[in-house]
């Protein structure tokens, strides 16, 4: 019989296969004395075998999929399966402590685990404990008899349910096999969320119970459109969703008429529809959806995608690609924001009660002055390639920017005066912090242009956490004390004679167009499968109209429910 289950809307789509359990089974087992240690040596030994067999199975996967860079990370994890003083150390515990293999396993690994996380000032050494961990995590599970989740291994058609899945995770779903995908947690705008629109897999989040509704191989429909999952559903229910999926297949084909044309409105004016990317990879997703500029680079996804820091090198190379490719079109790279739930098993950053509002994004760039200057340079590069700005993530005051700013001079005064060419580079701000966004006048004066990153603006407008399904309710990007924020920070830029963009997953919400219209926002930057549905909605709108629809919305509109009501009648006003 079917049941269903709702959540949250976060990728447009409909996907219908089997469930794949992306979840990390039970590796509990009790402590037990043996009077037989050969036999649980050689138990140790089948496990280590099997393990390795596994292994070398994901990396030619991985390296078929993601690239031998991206793989060599289980090339680490083999040589650890081979290493004689882990495995010695294991087989001396089993015969003197006479205890079984998986209590022998886990105390050698916990033991060296412990060792390597204790070298603080060896970041090399500190990620080989993580190596340790996984592996470790892969040998009890043979032992033990469980089998382990290898979404590398996927060789047919699937969604995943997961309880979460972290922007690595996502970036690396094959989308030839992985059909959409469900999670007990997150938001619209949690990482994960996001990341699907980039890869336009449809999916809900939020469930909070898909992991446990769920058995491995049951029939779902994923509908990303509504929010809705339904589990075993009928031939009928099927059949019924495969007409929809047809009906969204058409929909798309018409906005795709719209690819090679510039974003005009109803009354002729002109706004630059953008596109946010992780990796160059995405360029392509940008060019085939119509994209009229780069919005957003998240440039911290060429470190979270690596084993070590990328060097200067590497990191111009990336850069480089996307500002070629975009022939001429602005790209707006911003500069590293690892933190809060982006972390780097490299880069060890200290605990936090409140990660979200301690030690990430700009804050370390600014403590880390050495991994700023290393990415500045790479940007400094890249820029005669094309046309290249630069934003700084999370600047919460003017004298953060005055900063981050200097130091970009610096290094620009450093390449100009040994002979190397530099583009002509507008350095910016993120907006997304409320403090920052009441003294836009006064930021204004030093920003060449203010890009509004929505999804932090909104958690930190109402104290709550965007990836939290407890306080779903309170993502609320209608809310007439955002729009006042949003509102303050164009019409500062604008009498700066500076220009604004908006960077958040608020820039494509067909709700929030109008307004943002109305606002006078000059860039919206999306997920690039977001942008041909948004130039077709700018088309039938006359920007006279929107004016007055923002006027209200900030005015005289009180809930976020005022501004939808006011939005609807608007809109179908014009239609």
């Amino acid at each position: 019989m079917t049941s269903s289950l709702k959540g949250i809307a976060a990728s447009d789509g409909i996907a219908i296969a089997k469930a794949y359990m992306l979840v990390d089974p039970d590796l509990s087992f009790d402590k037990k004395e043996i009077t037989d240690a050969d036999t649980e040596i050689k138990r140790l030994h089948k496990a280590l075998d099997d393990s390795k067999a596994e292994l070398q199975l994901i990396k030619e996967k991985a390296t078929e999929n993601l690239g031998a860079d991206e793989a060599e990370v289980f090339e680490a994890h083999l040589t650890i399966l081979s290493d004689p003083e882990l495995i010695g150390n294991i087989e001396d515990k089993i015969k003197t402590d006479k205890v079984n293999a998986e209590e022998g396993l886990k105390e050698v690994t916990d033991s060296f685990i412990s060792m390597f996380e204790g070298m603080t000032d060896n970041a090399y050494m500190q990620e080989r404990a993580g190596d340790i961990r996984d592996v470790t995590k892969r040998v009890m599970s043979h032992l033990l008899g469980v089998e382990l989740p290898n979404p590398a291994l996927i060789d047919s058609e699937v969604v995943i349910v997961a309880h979460d899945l972290t922007p690595s995770d996502t970036a690396q779903l094959d989308r030839r096999f992985v059909k959409g995908f469900i999670t007990d947690i997150g938001g619209r705008t949690s990482h994960s969320a996001i990341m699907s629109r980039t890869l336009e897999i449809p999916a809900v989040v939020g469930s909070e119970k898909a992991t446990t509704s769920v058995k491995n191989g049951q029939m779902m429909i994923v509908d990303g459109l509504n929010g809705i999952a339904l589990i075993d559903p009928s031939e009928s229910e099927i059949s019924e969703y495969q007409k929809k999926a047809e009906a969204f297949k058409a929909q798309k084909a018409e906005w795709d008429k719209l690819r090679n044309e510039r974003t005009i409105t109803k009354d002729g004016v002109h706004f630059d529809l953008a596109a946010n990317i992780g990796t160059p990879d995405d360029l392509t997703g940008v060019i085939d959806n119509g994209g009229e500029a780069i919005g957003l680079f998240r440039s911290e996804f060429l470190y979270m995608n690596a084993s070590e820091l990328p060097s200067e090198d590497e990191q111009f190379e990336a850069y480089k690609k996307v500002v070629e490719g975009m022939k001429g079109k602005q790209v707006v790279v911003r500069t590293m924001d690892i933190g809060g739930d982006k972390e780097l098993p490299y880069l060890p950053l200290p605990e936090e009660m409140n990660p979200f509002l301690g030690y990430r994004a700009i804050r370390i760039s600014l403590d880390r002055t050495d991994l700023f200057r290393t990415q500045l340079r790479a940007l400094l590069r890249a820029s005669e390639f094309g046309t290249l700005a630069i934003m700084f993530p999370m600047i919460a005051t003017v004298a953060e920017f005055k900063q981050a700013r200097a130091i970009y001079d610096d290094e620009r005064q450093k390449m100009v005066d040994a002979g190397k060419k530099v583009g002509d580079i507008q350095v910016g701000m993120m907006m997304e912090i409320p403090a920052a966004a009441e003294i836009a006048d006064k930021l204004a004066k030093y920003v060449d242009f203010f890009s509004i990153g929505t999804n932090d603006l909104i958690q930190y407008s109402f104290a709550a956490d965007r990836g939290n399904e407890k306080v779903a309710y309170l993502y609320q990007p209608y809310n007439p004390s955002l729009l006042r924020l949003i509102k303050r920070t164009i019409d500062a830029s604008h009498a700066e004679g500076k220009w604004t963009g908006m960077c958040g997953e608020m820039a494509g919400d067909q709700t929030a167009v109008p307004i943002l219209m109305g606002l006078g926002l000059d860039e919206f930057s999306m997920s690039a499968t977001s942008i041909l549905k948004t130039r077709s909605l700018m088309k039938k709108l006359d920007t006279n109209d929107m004016k007055k629809l923002a006027e209200r919305a900030v005015t005289e509109a009180e809930t976020n429910e005022d501004v939808i009501a006011m939005v609807n009648e608007a809109v179908n006003a014009e239609n």
